[in-house]
């Protein structure tokens, strides 16, 4: 595989990033916005996942393309950026068309990691930050990024500082691949293959806080090739493997790890073949540990 390693996911070609965070509560949101519906597809590998709208990204299901994918802390609260970028790309005339005097419809999925216990300040009330956090994040959208900024703000990884994870590959062939980690892992990253032996790194707390540290990588891996659905969904699976490279434990009970995968291809082009696709995951993946590595200041 003839590669040239490019800055950060907005490398690929129709894809935008848009990041936004709050000191006080040590919590973000972080978007990415394609320039058109794409064909989204995701994955889900831990045992405390916080989804929105995945089940539409299904293959098996109706729509065909997405128009936005929001990634935030906050545990549940942090689904909300999901509804506020729904509401913003509505307003600007994006979504699914519908009948006259009806507002097009988003398909806007979203995830989230835990960052509830991480010391900021979370007495929110009935107005938690993160609609305002997405509306801050979608006026930013063009400005890619990387460590304690948006969803990774306040993140934490093991024993690291969490963060977010930008960077892209140029393929022989000119497609684009991109990935973007949140990192806020129950494991411990490491800046080479995990060890295959030998006790596992566990942090010291008490079995009742476990679920209170630092749970959940969250992100995303987008290239300009044009996919099927049923493509994305595999490009998505495999694209876990670079978390496993990365991180050990992984996809533990505590973790909602969740990848999606997204193609930028316009409407009408052949789907790679199956060498190609290999190809594009495997690169995703080796793309995911260098994000997930860059998230916390290893790389």
């Amino acid at each position: 595989m003839n590669t040239q390693q490019q800055r950060g996911i907005s490398e690929v070609p129709g894809i935008a990033v848009g990041h936004a965070h709050c000191d006080t509560a040590r919590t973000g949101v972080t978007l990415i916005v394609p320039d058109a519906p794409a064909v989204m597809a995701v994955d889900v590998r831990g045992g405390g996942p916080g989804t929105r709208e995945t089940d539409a990204l299904n293959p098996i299901n109706l729509v065909e393309r997405a128009h936005g994918l929001a990634l935030a802390g906050g545990s549940v609260f942090g689904l909300a950026a999901g509804d506020e970028l729904a509401l913003l790309l509505s307003a600007a005339g994006r979504g699914l068309p519908m009948a006259a005097g009806v507002p097009p419809v988003p398909v806007v999925p979203a995830a989230i990691l835990f960052d509830l216990s991480n010391g900021g300040d979370k007495a929110w009330g009935m107005d938690p930050p993160y609609r305002r956090l997405t509306r801050q994040a979608f006026a930013d959208l063009g400005h890619d990024g990387e460590g304690p900024i948006g969803a990774g703000h306040g993140a934490r990884s093991g024993s690291r500082a969490g963060g977010i994870g930008s960077v892209s590959r140029r393929l022989a062939n000119g497609h684009v691949v991109g990935a973007l980690i949140a990192a806020n892992s129950f494991g411990e990253v490491y800046a080479g293959a995990p060890p295959d032996d030998g006790p596992v790194a566990m942090p010291k707390l008490p079995a009742h806080r476990r679920f209170g540290r630092g749970n959940t990588i969250i992100g995303a891996v987008a290239t300009n090739a044009p996919l099927t659905r049923a493509q994305a969904q595999r490009v998505a699976m495999m694209a876990h493997a670079g978390l496993t490279r990365a991180v050990r434990p992984i996809h533990t009970p505590f973790d909602g790890d969740c990848l999606f995968a997204i193609s930028t291809a316009a409407e009408g082009l052949t789907p790679v073949e199956d060498v190609a696709l290999i190809e594009i995951a495997t690169v995703a993946a080796d793309l995911v540990a260098i994000a997930v590595r860059r998230a916390v200041g290893l790389t």
